[in-house]
C-alpha cells in the first residue's frame, strides 16, 4: 500500500495540534478545524525603496524585454486561507527577493553592486486573490547571500494598504537553514517548519523549471474581530 499524500494544510493542522499540547487530545473536537497559522518574520532592510514600473506576478520578464532573468525558473503558488481553511479573496500578496547574483532591488544594495545586479530580474511582484484564495508567481529559486545563508522569499499579505502578515518562505532541507539567524531566532521548531517548502522539478520541463507550493494561513484580523463582535451583539439583541 502506498503512503498517504500529506498536503501543506494537513501538515499545518498536524503541527498546530502538536504545538497546542495536551488540550488537543483531551478536549474532543476543540481544535479539529484549526490550521496552524503562518508565523510572522522580519521584513528585513531590503523591501524595494523604489518600486519597479512592472509589478506583475512574472518576475522573470521585465516589461517588454525578451531576455529572461538568470536563475532557476520557479512557479510559486498556493492559497491564502483563514484558520478554518476558508479561501480569502481580495487580498494582495507581495513578494520580493534578491536576484541570482545576490542583489536586492534596493538602492542600499544595488547601489554598491550595480555591475553585479541582474537588470532583467524584476525583484518584486504582486498578486490579488479571487474567490479561490489562490496566488501564483513566476520567479527564481531563491539563493543565499552574505549574512543570510538560508535562501528565502519575502512576502507581505495586505488588505488594501493595511498589512495583515509579513513573513518569509524558506527552502525545506537547505543546509543554510541550520545556521541562519532569522530562520532559527525566536521561533519554535513547529513554526519554523511552517515556513518551509520544497522546490520540485516540473515533470517534462525542457528548461528545468521548478514548482513550489506554499499556503498562507491567516489568523483573525482586527476587522474580523470587530465584525464578529457586532454580529454577536445583534444576535443577542434579537434573541
Amino acid at each position: 500500500m502506498s503512503s498517504p499524500i500529506h498536503r501543506p494544510t494537513d501538515r499545518r493542522a498536524f503541527l498546530g495540534a502538536l504545538s497546542m499540547g495536551a488540550a488537543f487530545f483531551t478536549t474532543r473536537g476543540l481544535f479539529a478545524e484549526e490550521l496552524a497559522r503562518t508565523p510572522a518574520r522580519t521584513e528585513g532592510p531590503f523591501y524595494p525603496d523604489k518600486l519597479p514600473l512592472d509589478q506583475d506576478n512574472d518576475l522573470i520578464i521585465l516589461g517588454d524585454s525578451l531576455t529572461p532573468a538568470v536563475g532557476e525558473i520557479s512557479h510559486l503558488h498556493g492559497r491564502i486561507l483563514d484558520a478554518t481553511g476558508k479561501p480569502l479573496s481580495g487580498l494582495t500578496m507581495e513578494i520580493w527577493q534578491c536576484d541570482a547574483n545576490q542583489v536586492y532591488l534596493h538602492t542600499a544594495d544595488s547601489g554598491r553592486k550595480a555591475q553585479q545586479q541582474d537588470k532583467n530580474f524584476q525583484g518584486f511582484g504582486k498578486f490579488t486573490t479571487a474567490s479561490t484564495g489562490e496566488y501564483r508567481f513566476r520567479t527564481i529559486k531563491p539563493v543565499p547571500y552574505p549574512g543570510r545563508p538560508a535562501p528565502h522569499i519575502h512576502f507581505i499579505i495586505k488588505r488594501g494598504d493595511r498589512k495583515l502578515l509579513t513573513s518569509q518562505i524558506n527552502i525545506a532541507g537547505h543546509p543554510g537553514n541550520k545556521k541562519d539567524g532569522v530562520v532559527l531566532g525566536g521561533i519554535s521548531v513547529f513554526d519554523r517548519e511552517l515556513l518551509m517548502t520544497d522546490f520540485k522539478p516540473i515533470p517534462d520541463s525542457k528548461t528545468g523549471e521548478l514548482t513550489a507550493k506554499f499556503d498562507v494561513i491567516l489568523g483573525r484580523t482586527p476587522d474580523d474581530q470587530a465584525l464578529h463582535a457586532l454580529r454577536d451583539a445583534l444576535q443577542k439583541r434579537n434573541a
